[in-house]
C-alpha cells in the first residue's frame, strides 16, 4: 500500500493548495450574502484535481466522491466553470471545461469491492466562516478502509500550510506539515482514562449533531470543561493527536444515514491512532454497504479506554429521552 498512500498524500496536498487560495478571497460578507460561489468553486476544484490525479497514478481504482459535474456541464455554466478553470490552471493543472467535468465525474462511480471515497470539500461552513475544514480521502476494500489521507488546511501554523494526517490500517497514524511531507511524525490518542478529565469535541452546526443531548452525555460522565466545537473531521484529527478524548456525533433524525466519505478517513486515522470508533450502539462502521452506513446509527468516538463510559452514556440518554426525562 506504500504506493496508493503516497499517490493519495500528494493528491490532498494539491487539494489543499487550491482550496487555501480559494478560501482566500472569502470575507465575512459572503455568509450574509448566502455567496456559495467560493466554495463551490473550490468543491469542485478539489474533486477535479484529486480524481485527475487518481486516474493518472491508479487507473483502474473507481473513486466514489460528493460531487458530480452535471451542473456545470449546462451552457449557462460556462462562466463558472471558467471560474474554476482558472483556479486549477493556477495551480499548474491545464484543461478545457469537458476534461474537467470528466475529472469530477470519475468520483461518480459505485461502490464496489476497492474504490477510492473522497469529500473534496469536508465543513462548508468552516470554510466560509475561516474555521476548519479538511480534505478527506480514503481506499476502501472489501469494505474495510485500507488507506485514509485527511488534509488539513487550517490546522497548524500560519508556514505548515495545513496539516495531513495519514493512516495505513496496521501501519499507524502519522501527521506532517503539508508544505513539508518528510517533517511526519506518530500520531497517538490520549491516555486519559478518567471520565471527570476528558475533553469532548463536536460539530459546530447543531443541525449536524444534537447538542442538547451531548449535554446530557457530558452531564452523565461529568466533564469539566465546556465542548471544543469544530467542523468537518478535524474531530477525528483531534481525537487521533490527543487533543480530545471524545467525539460524538449524535442523530438528529431518525431516518439520516452518514456518508461514507464523512467518516471513512476520520475513523483510519483515530483508530491506527490507538482509538475507538463505533456508533452509538458500540457497531462497528459499515463501509460495505454503498455509499451510506445504512446500519449504523450516529458515530461515537473516543481515545479507547473512555469508550464503554462513553456507550453507556449515551444508551442512558436515550433512555432518558425515551421516558420522556431528557428535557
Amino acid at each position: 500500500m506504500e504506493n496508493e498512500l503516497h499517490v493519495a498524500e500528494l493528491a490532498v496536498r494539491e487539494a489543499m493548495g487550491l482550496c487555501l487560495a480559494v478560501q482566500a478571497t472569502v470575507d465575512t460578507a459572503v455568509l450574509e450574502k448566502r455567496d456559495r460561489s467560493p466554495v463551490t468553486i473550490a468543491d469542485f476544484g478539489s474533486q477535479a484535481l484529486v480524481c485527475r490525479s487518481l486516474a493518472i497514478n491508479l487507473p483502474a481504482d473507481p473513486v466514489v466522491g460528493e460531487e458530480n459535474a452535471g451542473v456545470l456541464r449546462q451552457p449557462d455554466q460556462s462562466e463558472f466553470l471558467d471560474r474554476i478553470r482558472n483556479e486549477l490552471a493556477a495551480r499548474g493543472v491545464t484543461a478545457d471545461g469537458e476534461t474537467i467535468c470528466d475529472w469530477i465525474d470519475r468520483g461518480a462511480a459505485a461502490p464496489c469491492d476497492r474504490f477510492w471515497t473522497l469529500d473534496p470539500i469536508d465543513g462548508t461552513k468552516g470554510f466560509l466562516r475561516g474555521g476548519q475544514y479538511v480534505v478527506a480521502l480514503a481506499l476502501i476494500v472489501d469494505g474495510q478502509v485500507e488507506i485514509a489521507v485527511l488534509g488539513c488546511p487550517s490546522m497548524g501554523n500560519a508556514d505548515s500550510e495545513g496539516l495531513v494526517f495519514s493512516a495505513v490500517r496496521d501501519g499507524g497514524t502519522r501527521v506532517a506539515p503539508a508544505a513539508d511531507p518528510d517533517d511526519s511524525r506518530p500520531v497517538r490518542v490520549s491516555d486519559c482514562a478518567e471520565s471527570i478529565m476528558a475533553r469532548l469535541c463536536e460539530s459546530v452546526e447543531p443541525g449536524h449533531s444534537s447538542h442538547d443531548r451531548s449535554e446530557m452525555i457530558a452531564r452523565t460522565l461529568g466533564l469539566q470543561g465546556e465542548p471544543v466545537r469544530l467542523d468537518s473531521q478535524a474531530k477525528y484529527a483531534t481525537v487521533a493527536d490527543g487533543g480530545a478524548e471524545i467525539f460524538l456525533k449524535l442523530p438528529v433524525d431518525a431516518d439520516y444515514q452518514e456518508k461514507i466519505w464523512d467518516h471513512a478517513a476520520g475513523s483510519l486515522v483515530v483508530t491506527e491512532a490507538g482509538g475507538t470508533v463505533t456508533d452509538i450502539h458500540g457497531q462497528p462502521l459499515d463501509f460495505s454497504l454503498g455509499r451510506t452506513l445504512s446500519t449504523n446509527s450516529g458515530v461515537v468516538v473516543t481515545n479507547g479506554p473512555l469508550h464503554q463510559q462513553v456507550l453507556a452514556a449515551v444508551a442512558a440518554t436515550e433512555t432518558d429521552r425515551d421516558s420522556g426525562n431528557g428535557n
